[in-house]
């Protein structure tokens, strides 16, 4: 990867933004796959500006790749103020283009958040205690508080294998 690049993922990593739970948002969209181990969580709350429904707030967990962290972070405050239209529009390299132009291999990254953005913006934020669910299940206790599970309860609930599940930390290097 570019030296420049790494330069500003490291820097939008050393304060990244809109990071954690938004628990009054008015949509939740999470996109990825626990057995690879890319998930991203975005969190929108709207508000209404001159007569238009705007995103006020954004926010985001993750977890995957810095890059994919990085492009969340820039991605949540890019979106302030826009209509959900105006940000379901925005493409991959839009949302990491304070970045500069990713390497083929990091493209997947700005994809992930795109997906979960636009999940976001087309799926409300649901009140999941009406839902049959098992006992096994921890994002149902969470529903019963009004309280939308978090990204480590949506790995927790999925189904795996037994035994346990080691969490590895990936390097920018591959």
């Amino acid at each position: 990867m570019n030296p420049e690049l790494e330069a500003k993922i490291k820097q939008a990593l050393a304060n990244p933004s809109n990071v954690g739970e938004l628990p009054d948002a008015d949509s939740v969209g999470t996109v990825g796959n626990s057995d690879c181990g890319e998930m991203l969580r975005m969190w929108i709350k709207y508000k209404e500006d001159q007569g238009k429904k705007v995103i006020d707030k954004a926010t985001f967990q993750s977890f995957g790749c810095e890059t994919a962290i990085a492009v969340a972070s820039l991605a949540t405050q890019l979106i302030q103020g826009k209509t959900p239209e105006e940000a379901m529009a925005l493409k991959p390299e839009e949302l990491s283009q304070d970045l500069g132009p990713l390497p083929p291999m990091k493209i997947h990254c700005a994809q992930l958040v795109e997906g979960a953005l636009k999940s976001a913006l087309t799926e409300p934020a649901t009140d999941d205690s009406n839902k049959k669910s098992s006992p096994a299940d921890s994002a149902s206790s969470m529903a019963d508080k009004n309280i939308n599970p978090t990204l480590m309860d949506s790995l927790k609930s999925a189904e795996k294998p037994a035994g346990k599940i080691k969490f590895i930390q990936r390097n920018e290097s591959h």
